[in-house]
């Protein structure tokens, strides 16, 4: 099965009938899920092709495929095992086998019918009624309580820590107390154990865990995988069920999010930072008392709740809102419950920090051997991995945290003892060195720059530190939280017993300022050679002269290697995920070819409804001509050519007098687009009238800017074009916007919102920021190293790796042009135009790293013909719609 063109006739269960591209897709996914054995799957599908639930089609059909082939391996298996036992024994005991593995599946589906006809019946009686609902008032009420009423000490003073107790190294709920933990197993909480026998279900074998980057993504994916209908994972002659039921089998998929997601706690919820509510979650965990733990934890006093939580989310394919309304209507944890629900589920959704971290990994009992990981919107996959691993902290932040650690000293130093008192003072010893470390900075010429890792800690003997230790100890003993929550309740109290109208000045913020340190000293301990410490100057919100430490992961490598050596097979998936390159040689550098498959499909769109021009010069380029005066050329060096930015405005003139409705163009950044506008508002010697008026004389204009609401904007933009006939004075809306700003990602600009998307140039990074030169100098040096180790001579070694350098930086503009071109073709239905505005389109170095469904849609030699060139082809093809 690993050949897909000798499987052309697999059903996939498609609800709807598939286009070629979609089948295209649907074959490859089943092909490398097929191979396994550590395969890997890059598949670019645009936008608008029904991508998610092609992969949800191919997936869960392979996986039912290939549960029903195991199924009857394991009886050849148990046959080899009976081998010289007579036939009639070695039958007997395989039909036994096959009638308990076929009851045991009836039972389990018989009881998720059961609990989905309560569902159904639940949800029909909520319609037509409104119910009033009673809820046990259990815990905390949320209302702060009054100074006088707390116990201090024992609700923020740290207890007792042993440091050199590392008996529960390893385990991802060491966290926990032992009394916790040992509760916790006995209802199948406990790390990997399973439940009790007598209520023991269905365990999946393989499972498929599908991420995304956002929570609506995710929520969306769940909504198309509620449309398709799959076979049993049996064989259907083994079923005695109704032949309806013995031909379909419901998916089992289970959401896992964060505290922050799932607490329904409202004492814990409130606290709103999610470092705040998973340190004050695990400090309720702590508790030996009962009466201090969380009541919503699953325990043995209501583990027919948490069963009832199981089996109705297994029943129901629900998403994270409604594993958040099932155990507020269970009186479970969602968060800690749902792990109940791991062992029978076929997919698990959960957003990317999830999946990337090891840690959080095993903190939810995920493990990744032997299945299937699917990587949706791949194309930011890097950039995620490295945002996980980043960590940033400013001088400021470190100020205030200095304040709280001296509040909280003031009150408990001398009830801190032995460990506490020491590792209390490390902190503030830590503190004090960033702190002195920036404001050196302060004084240096120059807005941003690379830090020693080895001078940040240099003062205060900060460097003498254990940082693994003091890491440990601060999220262990729950020292952030209690500090920040025993100021925010100080200054509280203050406020309350002032006199004075005057508000009380407070040191405490939302920020969670001490976990942002701990997540900084985290950063600190990965490998140097990874990663890269920055400066950089910058203002406090109120406009204060500020300066930040920032920590940048420069190669994902290491840390999606756990990933990529563990799964059967990985599956990356995204709208443009061209060019393929980088994802190769930074996620899957070892990876012999024969385990790579890549694809890019074709749109759904016929080729009638696109068009793309190379807009390279504002008149036609002569025969045999590479440059002429009047090119287009976006580079930082010419792109403040004041003639150039004026026959860009004509230009865009000319288009929105013949593209209907919305027209878009994206700009390289903020900065030029300010600068553009500028030019355009000015008038010149040639009209009385500047360009910018005229082009509102076509369309009404709107322009992102970079702290403003780009909600605001696009609703506006998008009521200037639907509120309005095609045959108003102003037709339709013109928006101009920035490649990787708000609009460029995640923003729909279908049918009439998005008629023509324009690119001017190609949006660079900066490669003379720090963050920059840091990369390029990291990939060099490692690409000579592993070129000088595989014969390579070091002047061909240093040379192919200034080209893999140049070629990554390159990748990184054009995914980016990729993602804002996307925005336009939405559905097999739209149309629209697009214009690459720079002569450096019409390359074939530039032009080969377009998705294929752009370049396909090219007009050849567009690169010569100018404007007027544009305008011909632009009349006709709109024409050609109305």
């Amino acid at each position: 099965m690993a050949d897909d063109s000798k499987h052309p006739d697999i059903d996939f269960h498609h609800p709807f009938t598939p286009y070629d591209v979609q089948l295209d897709f649907m074959r490859a996914v089943y092909d490398v899920l097929e191979k396994g054995d550590g395969q890997v799957g890059i598949l670019e599908s645009p936008t608008g092709t029904g991508k998610s639930l092609s992969l949800i089609c191919a997936a869960l059909t392979w996986l039912r495929n290939h549960k029903r082939s195991q199924f009857e391996s394991s009886f050849s298996a148990v046959a080899e095992t009976m081998a010289g036992e007579p036939d009639w024994v070695i039958q007997a005991a395989l039909k036994r086998k096959r009638l308990e593995l076929a009851q045991r599946w009836e039972e389990r589906e018989a009881k998720l019918k059961k609990v989905r006809e309560r569902e159904k019946a639940l949800e029909e009686k909520a319609a037509g009624l409104q119910r009033d609902r009673k809820r046990a008032r259990v815990g905390e009420d949320g209302v702060r309580r009054k100074k006088q009423e707390v116990d201090e000490e024992e609700e923020f003073l740290v207890a007792e820590w042993q440091g050199g107790d590392d008996g529960d190294e390893g385990d991802p709920l060491g966290y926990l107390s032992k009394e916790t933990r040992a509760m916790m197993a006995k209802v199948g909480l406990g790390g990997y154990k399973k439940e009790d026998e007598d209520d023991k279900g269905v365990e999946e074998p393989v499972k498929i865990y599908y991420t995304s980057r956002t929570h609506s993504q995710l929520t969306q994916f769940i909504s198309e995988l509620r449309r398709p209908e799959f076979p049993p994972s049996l064989p259907a002659e083994l079923l005695s069920s109704s032949e309806d039921e013995a031909t379909k089998e419901a998916v089992k998929q289970i959401p896992l999010s964060s505290r922050q997601k799932l607490c329904i706690n409202p004492a814990v919820s409130k606290l709103g930072s999610l470092s705040a509510i998973n340190d004050r979650c695990t400090e309720l965990q702590q508790s030996k008392t009962k009466d201090k733990k969380c009541s919503f934890m699953p325990t043995a006093e209501n583990l027919k709740q948490t069963h009832q939580f199981r089996d109705t989310a297994l029943a129901t394919v629900p998403d994270i809102e409604d594993m958040f309304r099932i155990g507020k209507e269970v009186q479970v944890c969602p968060y800690y419950a749902s792990r109940t629900a791991i062992p029978g589920a076929e997919v698990i959704t959960l957003p990317y920090p999830l999946l990337l971290q090891k840690s959080a990994r095993d903190a939810l009992g995920i493990k990744l051997e032997g299945n299937i990981v699917i990587i949706d919107e791949a194309h930011n996959i890097m950039d995620a991995v490295a945002n996980v691993y980043a960590a940033e902290i400013k001088l400021s932040e470190l100020r205030r945290g200095r304040q709280m650690l001296g509040v909280y000293v003031k009150r408990f130093g001398k009830k801190l003892k032995g460990e506490n008192r020491v590792m209390v003072a490390q902190v503030g010893k830590v503190v004090e060195s960033l702190s002195a470390y920036l404001n050196e900075q302060m004084k240096v010429k120059g807005d941003q720059g690379i830090a020693d890792p080895n001078m940040i800690l240099k003062s205060r003997g900060a460097d003498m530190i254990n940082l693994f230790q003091l890491i440990k100890y601060i999220q262990e003993s729950k020292l952030a939280y209690k500090i920040e929550s025993y100021v925010s309740y100080v200054e509280d109290g203050e406020q309350q017993d002032s006199e004075s109208t005057a508000p009380v000045k407070k040191i405490f913020s939302s920020t969670p300022v001490l976990h942002t340190l701990v997540s900084f000293l985290t950063a600190l301990t990965n490998l140097s050679t990874e990663g890269k410490i920055f400066y950089e100057k910058v203002q406090t919100p109120g406009g204060s002269p500020d300066i930040k430490l920032s920590y940048l992961l420069l190669s994902p490598t290491h840390a999606f290697s756990s990933i990529a050596t563990s799964a059967r097979a990985v599956i990356l998936a995204g709208g443009t995920m061209s060019p393929f390159e980088d994802f190769k040689a930074h996620l899957f550098p070892t990876l012999p070819a024969e385990k790579l498959t890549t694809l890019s499909c074709g749109h759904v769109i016929p080729t009638s409804n696109l068009c793309v021009w190379t807009l390279a010069s504002s008149k036609p380029v002569p025969a045999g001509s590479t440059t002429t005066p009047d090119m287009f050329e976006f580079s930082f060096q010419k792109r403040s050519d004041e003639a150039m930015i004026r026959q860009l405005g004509l230009a865009l003139l000319n288009v929105c007098s013949v593209v209907p409705d919305g027209v878009v163009m994206f700009f390289p950044s903020y900065g030029y687009l300010d600068e553009v506008v500028s030019g355009w508002q000015s008038s010149d010697n040639s009209s009385t009238t500047s360009i910018w008026d005229r082009l509102g004389t076509k369309k009404v204009l709107f322009r992102e800017s970079k702290g403003g609401s780009s909600d605001e904007v696009l609703q506006s933009y998008t009521d200037a074009i639907l509120s309005h006939p095609s045959d108003a004075k102003t037709n339709g809306a013109l928006l101009l916007s920035v490649v990787g700003g708000k609009m460029s990602e995640g923003i729909n600009f279908s049918d009439r919102l998005g008629r023509c998307v324009l690119i001017v140039g190609l949006p660079y990074p900066n490669i003379n920021s720090p963050e920059w030169k840091a990369r390029i100098e990291y990939i060099e040096s490692t690409a000579v190293s592993r070129l000088e180790g595989s014969g390579k001579t070091k002047e061909q070694a240093v040379q192919e790796a200034k080209n893999a350098a140049r070629e990554f930086y390159e990748n990184a503009c054009m995914r980016a042009v990729n993602q804002s071109i996307g925005r336009a073709i939405r559905h097999r239905g739209d149309y629209a135009a697009i214009v690459l505005v720079d002569r450096r389109f019409g390359t074939e170095r530039i032009k080969s790293k377009l998705p294929g469904w752009i370049r396909g849609g090219v007009v050849a030699g567009s690169e010569g013909k100018g404007v007027g060139g544009l305008m011909g082809a632009l009349g006709v093809f709109f024409r050609g719609k109305r």
